[in-house]
């Protein structure tokens, strides 16, 4: 590939949105190729991914039909989270997201904290990603017989490939991707519907609240599985931000932003709890596991020849459009981050077609050493890369809210104006968000296992927070120093 723009390069960058003067040299370069269909159904693909297709089996196997709140309750805080970056967007739209905006409101260390959480975030989900794609293929009998971990390297590959062409095709695959997902689930949807009033039995139970009464209720192993379950679902909502970072490929985001976000409400209500509730509905909690997509279970007990199958499939493309929205984002994450100092050079170099291709193959590279773990130990794969997803996502998140909530501060001093599209009941919604976050953050460490274990690096993670930016502070200062000499 031929590089068009590198990180050394001095660039021209995008004029600032109207009420910023913040100035992000990783906002040149692109091109605005993506669409309205395409941020609607990119926000839709986000909100449906591989924590509800795969992980919800095995939550609901730990946590009974009580898993419907947590994921309501954590859907409402994902809300909030996407709202509030769905301000700062219309604030100042930019490709480097959050990340841009901790660099306004935070200086070169916020931004620096916040471009390598979410980077462990994707790394870390990759690898979940991948775990997920080689599960799925070994529900078909061709591939029983092909190790997992040459399994989740081919759907690295195939990914991979597809998403170093251009960001319009990143678009049209995420807009059939979401078209599937979506079209999927309502159907599942209307199946399950049908068999619960028709009371058609499913595996010898039938269907309807008697299969909750008689399983122990909402709560049958007690509140804190619910509680501790938690953690899991956050990772179910962590693609939600991407279309903040989608935002700054695209003409007009004013216009297209606050419709996509304000659906993502209705869509957490109807695609997550519905769905959760109508399979408690269908199947004691313990028909389910960890091992199978909970939809997958469902079909097979129905016995629809070929129904399990396809619905596996449908579950196979969701990992996959996670796995191409988490290359597609940090390579925007990593190219802005890269301009200002704060990532290898490499991450900063762009194709012919406009595509950061360096961020993109540095996130590849971990994916790579997911296909080792898948490698060592295939069982434990995904809840290892889960946990330490979920931590990368909850600093993510946080970041996000701190962004916000320094922004409306600045807004009342008369610094910034706000759009006309709030966050509602500012600053209250960042705090409780904030305090949510470490809640859950409290309850990984409570539930002990990997969990536990996970909270426990976060001195590491730390740690090598600290160590990174003394390693390149030098470099940092001197690219500033060069853009206001400019």
């Amino acid at each position: 590939m031929s590089d068009r723009i590198t990180a050394a390069d001095t660039l021209v960058a995008a004029p600032p949105a109207a009420g910023s003067s913040h100035v992000d040299a990783g906002d040149a370069g692109y091109s605005k190729d993506l669409k309205s269909r395409h941020i609607n159904m990119i926000a839709i693909g986000g909100a449906i991914g591989t924590g509800l297709f795969l992980g919800a089996g095995g939550r609901l196997a730990g946590a009974g039909p009580s898993l419907a709140i947590a994921y309501a309750v954590c859907g409402v805080f994902a809300f909030f989270v996407v709202r509030a970056l769905g301000e700062l967007v219309l604030y100042r739209p930019s490709s480097g997201a959050f990340v841009s905006y901790a660099r306004e409101f935070m200086g070169e260390k916020g931004a620096f904290a916040a471009g390598w959480l979410y980077f462990l975030n994707w790394a870390t989900t990759a690898v979940a990603d991948i775990t997920a794609a080689a599960t799925y293929a070994h529900f078909w009998g061709m591939f029983s017989d092909i190790p997992q971990w040459i399994l989740a390297l081919i759907a690295l590959a195939v990914v991979l490939t597809a998403n170093l062409i251009s960001v319009k095709y990143f678009g049209e695959m995420e807009f059939w991707f979401a078209i599937i997902k979506v079209g999927a689930l309502v159907a599942f949807m209307l199946i399950g519907i049908f068999l619960v009033v028709t009371q058609h039995p499913v595996d010898g139970h039938t269907p309807g609240f008697s299969t909750i009464t008689d399983s122990g209720g909402i709560f049958p192993v007690g509140m804190l599985p619910m509680l501790l379950v938690i953690q899991g679902v956050v990772f179910a909502y962590a693609s939600v931000e991407l279309c903040g970072v989608a935002a700054g490929e695209t003409e007009s985001p004013e216009k297209i932003m606050p419709t996509a976000i304000n659906s993502i409400m209705w869509r957490v209500g109807l695609f997550y709890v519905g769905s959760v509730v109508l399979l408690a509905l269908l199947l004691p909690y313990t028909s389910y596991s960890g091992d199978q997509s909970p939809f997958v279970t469902v079909m097979d007990k129905l016995g629809i020849p070929g129904a399990a199958g396809v619905m596996n499939l449908v579950v196979l493309t969701a990992a996959l459009s996670s796995l191409n929205s988490g290359l597609y984002s940090t390579g925007r994450i990593l190219r802005s981050m890269a301009l200002s100092g704060s990532a290898p050079k490499f991450t900063g170099r762009m194709n012919k077609g406009q595509v950061p291709y360096g961020g993109i193959l540095l996130t590849a590279g971990f994916g790579v050493l997911g296909v080792g773990l898948n490698y060592v130990m295939p069982g434990e794969a995904f809840e290892i890369v889960l946990n330490f997803a979920s931590i990368g996502i909850l600093g993510t998140w946080g970041m996000i809210m701190l962004c916000s909530l320094l922004f409306w501060h600045r807004s009342r001093d008369g610094r910034v104006t706000r759009p006309s599209y709030q966050l509602p009941w500012a600053p209250y919604t960042q705090i409780v968000t904030l305090a949510f976050l470490a809640t859950v953050v409290f309850l990984m460490w409570w539930g002990g296992g990997v969990g536990r274990t996970t909270v426990m690096c976060l001195p590491l993670i730390a740690a090598a927070l600290v160590g990174g930016w003394f390693v390149v502070r030098r470099r940092v200062n001197d690219l500033a120093q060069e853009r206001e000499d400019a």
